[in-house]
């Protein structure tokens, strides 16, 4: 089986408190669906080509299944809900190579 990931890149962030609104409510939802977070906001970005040095996030799950469900649980939905239009970001869910 292979893992699942989200990469997350934020191009913007506009609202500060629903960031820390999101991330409340998130860190739960992802440990609960068996996320483990590989690298965190904050943590250094070096970017090439069009790339943005803003925030990134990278989530492993044991399977890429398990990635999906996680993004669609309530939970985590309820995490969205909270920081609204707070940030700009390119989410996506990746399958793993292995």
């Amino acid at each position: 089986m292979k893992k699942g990931y989200w990469v997350v890149a934020y191009r913007s962030v506009s609202d500060a408190s629903a960031m820390q609104a999101y991330a409340t409510l998130a860190r739960p939802a992802i440990k609960a669906a068996g996320g483990a977070v590989l690298a965190v906001p904050g943590a250094t970005v070096v970017t090439h080509e069009a790339g943005v040095a803003q925030y990134t996030v990278i989530v492993e799950f044991a399977s890429f299944e398990l990635a999906q469900h996680a993004y669609a649980s309530a939970d985590y939905q309820a995490s969205l809900r909270a920081l609204g239009n707070g940030a700009e970001r390119d989410f996506r869910i990746v399958e793993g190579a292995a």
